[in-house]
């Protein structure tokens, strides 16, 4: 009877657990308790790692240091090359304005775990929400893409594999460019290439890379070798099946790549602000605020006559205004003054020849006397 009890309600918990996602918390505090017993699981091949590389023969290791030697020097030479290349696509972007990223963060991870449901392909490594790992985030080895991240933990996280039936990625073919779309089939060896033209331009050996367009992995990280290519004169597509170059089964040290996380409008606008920032220090300062004070200055007195003689001694006692006493200066000039405009206008261009301040008390006294 307990038994029948504890499978019911195993059961409950595992519909509800699919259809709701309120055990979601609980399953990721569990992950704390479930991460120790992963480490004491571990525990026994790490001893023997350990112990292994301590009583490995002297040999073993000039022979391995001489090959890693070999290696590096090669690295190295392959290195110069890709700096130039690097800055080279640098430059190129910036002609383009692009605001792609060329060398993308990494941080290392380590494989702790894979679910042992054999119609699923998922993993758990050591890095999760507390160390910045966000969902949907690639995950690769050393040799190519590997799949993303489906689900974080405070301190792990599950990964999706290529090969999981439930999973596509678009890719192109690094010869020729072309563009198709890599599913997974739950063989941890191989994915297919679905809707391919039968007449697509595509061979055995080719390689297939990221294209970027899913706008979820970088591009240009290998994904799959073609491995067999089936043409059907009766059906309109072609039978495309290849092999994942990362080693699903095998890698233990992975490598989580830290891409821009921005959408489309957001590297857009920072494009243009720094376009925008770019032209303000390359451009030259407007001219026309410099030119507005010679072409307002002179024409400012030229009505000043008309006023003058039609109210000439109402404000005798007001040597605030320089354009009445001005005007005043001539008292026999009865008739009216706006007849001689030429005198008028080399007045008004030479204000500091004229002095309205010694001539301004002078007259109002003679006009009382």
């Amino acid at each position: 009877m307990r038994v029948l009890v504890l499978v019911v309600l195993s059961v409950a918990l595992m519909v509800f657990d699919a259809r709701f996602t309120l055990l979601k918390p609980v399953r990721s505090q569990m992950s704390l308790v479930l991460m120790q017993s992963y480490w004491i699981t571990d525990l026994p091949q790490r001893l023997w790692q350990g112990v292994a590389s301590q009583f490995g023969s002297r040999t073993e290791l000039v022979a391995e240091n001489e090959k890693l030697q070999t290696e590096n020097l090669l690295l190295q030479g392959r290195m110069q090359k890709l700096a130039a290349l690097t800055e080279q696509n640098v430059r190129l972007r910036e002609l383009l304005n692009s605001s792609a990223l060329v060398n993308e963060k990494v941080e290392v991870a380590e494989l702790i775990g894979m679910d042992p449901n054999p119609f699923t392909h998922r993993i758990i490594i050591n890095k999760g929400e507390r160390d910045g790992v966000v969902l949907g985030q690639p995950v690769l080895d050393a040799r190519g893409l590997m799949g993303q991240v489906v689900e974080l933990m405070p301190y792990t996280s599950r990964v999706l594999l290529l090969t999981d039936t439930t999973h596509s990625i678009p890719v192109q073919v690094n010869r020729n460019g072309l563009r198709a779309i890599a599913s997974g089939t739950g063989n941890p060896e191989r994915l297919e290439l679905r809707h391919v033209a039968d007449t697509a331009d595509i061979k055995e050996g080719d390689l297939l890379v990221s294209s970027g367009l899913g706008q979820r992995f970088p591009a240009g990280y290998p994904v799959a070798t073609v491995k067999e290519v089936i043409h059907d004169s009766g059906q309109p597509f072609a039978i495309v099946r290849a092999v994942p170059t990362a080693a699903l089964n095998r890698s233990r040290y992975l490598l989580l790549v830290f891409s821009d996380t921005r959408t489309v409008e957001e590297r857009a606008n920072a494009a243009a602000q720094a376009q925008e920032a770019q032209d303000r220090q390359g451009g030259a300062a407007p001219s026309i605020p410099a030119t507005l004070p010679k072409t307002v200055v002179p024409f400012v007195p030229a009505p000043a006559p008309a006023a003058a003689a039609a109210a000439p001694t109402t404000t005798p006692a007001t040597p605030a205004k320089p354009v009445a006493p001005a005007v005043a200066a001539k008292p026999g000039a009865a008739k009216p003054p706006a007849a001689k405009p030429p005198a008028a206008q080399p007045a008004a261009a030479k204000p500091a020849a004229t002095k309205p301040p010694a001539t301004a008390p002078a007259t109002p006294a003679r006009e009382r006397q």
